[in-house]
C-alpha cells in the first residue's frame, strides 16, 4: 500500500484536484499519456520517456490507493451524497404543500 507522501506526489504528477472520481482520474491519465508518450512528444526524447514513466507510476499508485479504499454503504454516509431532488424527497416526501413530489429515480 502506498504511503501518504507517495499518494500526494502521484497526485501532483498527475495534476489532480483534491477530489476526483475514478473516471476523472482515468481521463487525466489518458490526456497526460497522450501528451507525453515518446511517439508523440515533440520535446527531448529522454524528457518524454521520463515523464511517461512518472505518469504511469503515479497512476499505479493512485489506482492502488483507490482499489484499497473501503466504501461505506451505511445509510448516514450515503445520505451525504443525495442529489437535491433526493434530499427534498427525504425531507418532505409526498407532502401536498410541496406539490406531491415524486421520488427521483
Amino acid at each position: 500500500m502506498p504511503g501518504y507522501r507517495d499518494i500526494i506526489e502521484a497526485k501532483v504528477v498527475l495534476g489532480m484536484p483534491e477530489k476526483a472520481s475514478m473516471a476523472e482520474i482515468k481521463t487525466i491519465y489518458r490526456k497526460l499519456i497522450y501528451k507525453w508518450h515518446p511517439d508523440r512528444c515533440s520535446r527531448d526524447q529522454d524528457e518524454c520517456n521520463e515523464m511517461t514513466r512518472k505518469i504511469i507510476a503515479a497512476y499505479k499508485i493512485i489506482v492502488t490507493y483507490c482499489d484499497s479504499y473501503e466504501y461505506s454503504f451505511a445509510e448516514e454516509d450515503m445520505k451525504k451524497y443525495l442529489s437535491t431532488e433526493e434530499w427534498w424527497f427525504e425531507k418532505f416526501g409526498n407532502d401536498p404543500i410541496w406539490g406531491n413530489i415524486t421520488r427521483p429515480k
